[in-house]
């Protein structure tokens, strides 16, 4: 290691991440369960990160700057923030316990400043492109906080996260939205989880940064390195290096300094000045020598930060580094998992000079770091003020889709303008038109960083679209990559926490291809950011589009997703009803216990998920009183009440309601009642339901609002549930009170035809209900 003012520093993290590991595997009690795992937490990869992290956070960084931490890389993280006083000794004690500070890097569960969650690898990395590009539309329109300026964001990369097809669809977004104030910090030390990283892998690292406009920045060698190259005979010992097979330079560190010499006598020996360059060092410091990478070297980092400082250039900074660097586990194939035996770590801690009983102090090292810039102002979660809603938009009462609505609300909105205008950011995978965002970004124009001419408009083509490009755009216009949708989604979702400014977001996309996205919804519902997602067409209603288009499991979806609360309204006031309810909901932050009406927390707030259909129903008219409005959005309502004499209750939800409606008119005799459940949200009742069933078990009294709707149903009625998607969705309510249940639904990919052709074959039409109520 060379002389660097942060050497103590790195030392000290390096102690600490692997300290904290190995206390919680050999030292802390273990569980009396039998079979207990091991706890674990990747040594190996943490130390190729130390030097990294150190020369960010203890040199590069200011307090505006947003990072994410590679997830293996979280021991050393938590090492840093506990000498910087941001997270106690109580909390690394209890690593990956019940409490304690947790495996990966955790906005919601950790302490200690997290900017993005990681964990599910390549989707920390992407993030920071769409945090940037939220930066960006803030400043555009001022409305950044005055007292936050422009950041950078910064991800912490593990080489084999760029396997993660994900990294590469936001280099290609961020190309077409002029990305800038980003560094990727690879951490190549050439290792995966399974083993050696192949040949060659950076040429096409650095080939793919910078056909997409990337500054790629390569540090191979560290000072003692290229000292050594400046040498007689260090031109041989460069060549010699650089082509030397991963596998190779991975086994050689385990192996330390005899091997390395060995094999450089072998390879490089009777060459007189480079065999001289050899001999002059011993077995350690030839060690030092091959294993001083630009990734371990804290001069070299900081050169190098410092130089990409001068512009907003985004950077990939490619840092050579060797897993488990500093530590008997350095280069080993298998180290990925590994931990160090108790006799390996005594042996260490030794050779670290770290007394017993002083494990955890860190003084001087702890001073310097506080010193540093980037802990300035301290904690770094900023706050907004709430945007008012005040939303008040006429819904047509004449035959609609809940899409359709979905648009005129968004477009009365825009028309209004004000506040709650400005702080919607919406977004689609080139789907803006066909899911009703048209005349929302015809009023309020699409995003760039610079004005962007309209030729259609200019050349007097009509056209229905004025796709107007400029910095007061409030449009994100995605290419065809859900990932990048609800990574966009997750980033601006957290403004008011990064930025401390209160944006709105809402995404659309086509409702089967939500899917495609699952891995990034949970990112984000994850991190606890806050948007509306609209799922739109859906279901087999969409019938002439085929099977492909047609979504089944989304419903199942938003019931299961935590940290989203889904809906599936059937018509325009609803969706009008739930809108306005959302954008509240969204920007919630309270800390109140469940609501006793629903047992749900809606103190705590959330994201919303919208399940709309194309498939335009006939208005009920008017519908403004409170008991609807309330039941719209905690999730039902009765359409037709129950009676002593109801036998069957038809429960919906979404587009097929005039099926529904239509099966009960047929069903109702004078001696046999009806009731018909409008369902809103299956999600919010079944969370209510298991949450105060969880209270019953603990001891307190509680009662769902599905258990009241359907308490005055008689014990020998039925339940039918149907809607446009699978019947699991429903099938629950028969538990409640234990009704006999038929439930209704797709269950299977879809077919072209006519919606009449589809509800007959998947038995959701009023003649299906009608003979499910009667078998």
């Amino acid at each position: 290691m060379t002389d660097h003012p942060l050497d103590p520093v790195a030392r000290a993290a390096l102690w600490l991440s692997h300290w904290t590991i190995h206390q919680a595997n050999h030292v802390r009690p273990k569980a009396e369960a039998e079979g207990e795992v091991k706890v674990g937490g990747h040594q190996a990869s943490s130390a190729s990160m130390v030097q990294i992290l150190t020369a960010l956070y203890g040199h590069s960084l200011r307090p505006e700057d947003r990072v994410a931490v590679k997830p293996h890389a979280s021991p050393v993280f938590h090492a840093l923030h506990y000498m910087a006083g941001n997270i106690d000794r109580d909390r690394l004690e209890r690593f990956r316990g019940w409490g304690g500070a947790q495996s990966y890097p955790s906005r919601t569960k950790d302490v200690d400043d997290v900017d993005f969650s990681t964990g599910s690898v390549g989707l920390g990395v992407a993030i920071t492109s769409f945090a940037s590009l939220v930066q960006d539309w803030l400043h555009a329109k001022d409305h950044a906080c005055p007292d936050w300026p422009m950041g950078r964001m910064v991800a912490l990369v593990g080489d084999a996260e760029l396997d993660e097809g994900n990294v590469y669809e936001a280099l290609q977004e961020g190309w077409k939205h002029d990305l800038r104030n980003v560094w990727w910090v690879v951490d190549y030390n050439r290792q995966s989880l399974d083993g050696v990283v192949r040949e060659g892998l950076w040429e096409r690292v650095e080939k793919v940064f910078d056909a997409f406009g990337w500054r790629v920045l390569r540090l191979r060698h560290g000072a003692l390195q290229r000292a050594a190259f400046a040498e007689p005979g260090g031109a041989a010992l460069r060549a010699w290096i650089e082509a030397c097979p991963n596998a190779d330079y991975s086994a050689l560190t385990y192996q330390g300094g005899a091997a390395w010499r060995t094999r450089l006598m072998d390879d490089l020996g009777d060459q007189g000045e480079v065999t001289a360059l050899i001999e002059a060092r011993d077995d350690a410091d030839l060690a030092a020598l091959m294993e001083n990478l630009g990734g371990h070297c804290l001069g070299t980092l900081c050169q190098a930060f410092d130089a990409a400082t001068e512009d907003d250039v985004p950077t990939v900074f490619l840092a050579y580094t060797v897993k488990g660097w500093g530590t008997p586990l350095a280069g080993h194939k298998d180290n990925h998992a590994g931990l160090m035996t108790k006799a390996q770590f005594a042996d260490w801690q030794a050779a670290m000079g770290v007394a017993e009983s002083a494990e955890w102090d860190m003084p001087a090292a702890a001073e310097t770091l506080r010193a540093a810039p980037f802990f300035a102002r301290g904690p770094r979660r900023l706050t907004a003020p709430a945007v008012p809603v005040g939303l008040a938009i006429d819904v047509p009462d004449a035959e609609i889709s809940t899409q359709a609505a979905f648009g005129k609300v968004m477009d009365g909105i825009a028309r209004a303008g004000g506040p709650l205008a400005d702080a919607i950011l919406t977004t689609a995978p080139d789907v803006t038109v066909s899911t009703n965002l048209g005349a929302w970004v015809n009023r309020r124009g699409l995003f760039a960083r610079e004005d962007r001419a309209d030729v259609f408009a200019e050349a007097r083509v009509p056209s229905t679209q004025k796709w107007r490009f400029g910095p007061g755009g409030s449009h994100i216009e995605l290419g065809i990559a859900e990932m990048n949708l609800f990574l966009l989604l997750g980033a601006a979702g957290l403004s008011h926490s990064l930025f401390g400014r209160r944006v709105l977001p809402v995404g659309t996309l086509y409702d089967p291809f939500v899917s495609r996205g699952l891995d990034a919804l949970n990112y984000a519902c994850y991190m606890d950011a806050r948007f509306m997602v609209v799922g739109t067409p859906s279901g087999v209603s969409l019938a002439p589009e085929g099977g492909a288009h047609q979504s089944i499991a989304q419903p199942l979806i938003g019931l299961s997703q935590d940290g989203l609360a889904a809906f599936e309204p059937a018509f325009a006031d609803e969706t009008a009803e739930i809108m306005a309810w959302a954008f509240d909901y969204m920007q919630r932050d309270g800390d109140a216990g469940p609501d006793p009406h629903t047992w749900l927390r809606d103190a705590t707030g959330g994201s919303v998920y919208l399940r709309l259909s194309t498939r335009p129903l006939e208005q009920p008219g008017i519908r403004a009183d409170k008991d609807w409005r309330q039941g719209v959005v905690d999730g039902a309502y009765w359409w037709r009440p129950p009676t002593g004499r109801t036998t069957t209750v038809i429960a919906y939800q979404g587009a097929v309601a005039d099926q529904a409606l239509a099966a009960a008119h047929r069903i109702a005799t004078p001696g046999r009642d009806v009731a018909v459940l409008a369902v809103t949200s299956a999600d919010r009742l079944n969370a209510g339901w298991t949450a105060a069933q969880a209270a019953w078990r603990a001891g307190q009294g509680a009662t769902s609002l599905i258990k009241r709707l359907l308490a005055p149903v008689p014990r020998d009625a039925q339940l039918v549930t149907v809607l446009d998607g699978h019947p699991a969705t429903l099938a629950w309510l028969g538990a409640v009170h234990g009704h006999r249940t038929t439930s209704l639904g797709v269950e299977h990919f879809g077919q072209t035809g006519t919606v009449a052709d589809l509800y007959r074959h998947f038995g959701i039409d009023a003649d299906g209900i009608v003979r499910a109520a009667r078998a």
